[in-house]
């Protein structure tokens, strides 16, 4: 399938993997790259040398496009932009800021910038700073969300603006796939379907939690703090929601939250945040990166197909 995205980012497939915290490495980038969509290595918090050891095994992993997540609220910011500089990083994604300061260095050295943004404000704002693409993520993404629904978000986004735009939130399979295309999108980003592949590496009681889940088993923490998380209900997260309506300050709630995710990533997901999207619901196994993208195509061809008999 041929969209902007595809030409753009010169991959097979309109199907980008999200920037996940402690998930997405350079293991689980490439086995998506190598499958025909764009990995992507997610600097979270982690320190610039982290970030260039990434990319230089990615390198050698795979000789398709990939890309670095960089969260712009992170103390590394930076440093992690000189190394994606320096090594010529191909495509950088980013979010929880506005990228606008370092949207020109990036473009001045071949990096193609696709921001991560939950309104219409911010993507013409993004556009207008000279992004060439954005990823309209509605709130029932994992992790840090927005409030608008991914059915509501993206079409607004595709009328708002003139660059690609590539849809993410609640998108795990095929028909999800194929619902982002006629609301406007060119390429679909998904991030919790590829928590439970093969090539994550993420421990198994990560993923057996994501396979477990049901439809409302997920919920929001930190609304008060202005960044809100969606996460996986355990013990742990709803702790952390009675505390705030018991009136936690902020900085005691960050503090009880800071290094919780990486908890649940190591396998203490009694004690961890698990990060998932609402979609989790629909992710019933755990399969190669291969096999999810192929699977999807399969099952979009079909229902497009069914679609055009009618």
């Amino acid at each position: 399938m041929e969209t902007r995205v595809t030409k753009l980012l010169q991959i097979e497939h309109p199907i980008m993997q999200g920037g996940m915290v402690w998930l997405s490495n350079a293991f689980l980038a490439a086995a998506v790259s190598n499958a025909g969509g764009l990995g992507i290595i997610a600097a979270g918090n982690a320190p610039s040398s982290w970030v260039l050891e990434q990319v230089q095994i990615i390198k050698k992993m795979t000789n398709k496009p990939f890309g670095v997540n960089i969260m712009l609220l992170s103390p590394y910011v930076d440093e992690v932009l000189k190394v994606v500089l320096q090594e010529r990083v191909p495509i950088v994604t980013t979010g929880a800021g506005n990228p606008a300061k370092y949207i020109e260095h990036l473009k001045a050295v071949g990096t193609i910038v696709i921001p991560v943004i939950p309104s219409c404000a911010i993507a013409k704002k993004v556009e207008r700073s000279g992004a060439d693409a954005i990823i309209a993520e509605g709130t029932e993404s994992g992790g840090h969300i927005g409030e608008l629904t991914t059915m509501a978000l993206v079409p607004k986004v595709v009328d708002s603006v003139d660059i690609p735009v590539i849809a993410a939130g609640g998108i795990a399979d095929g028909r999800g796939f194929v619902a982002a295309l006629a609301l406007g999108a060119e390429g679909v980003q998904m991030g919790t379907r590829f928590i439970c592949s093969t090539e994550c590496s993420v421990a198994d009681e990560y993923k057996k939690t994501v396979i477990k889940a049901k439809d409302r088993d997920t919920m929001v923490t930190g609304r008060f703090t202005g960044h809100p998380v969606r996460c996986i209900k355990s013990k742990f997260s709803r702790n952390l929601l009675k505390l705030e309506k018991d009136g936690i300050t902020i900085k005691e709630f960050e503090k009880l939250g800071a290094g919780s995710l990486r908890k649940a990533v190591e396998g203490n997901v009694k004690e961890g945040t698990i990060m998932s999207g609402q979609i989790s619901g629909l992710v019933n196994d755990v399969k190669s990166c291969q096999k999810i993208i192929t699977d999807l195509m399969d099952e979009s061809q079909t229902i497009l197909n069914s679609l055009h008999k009618r």
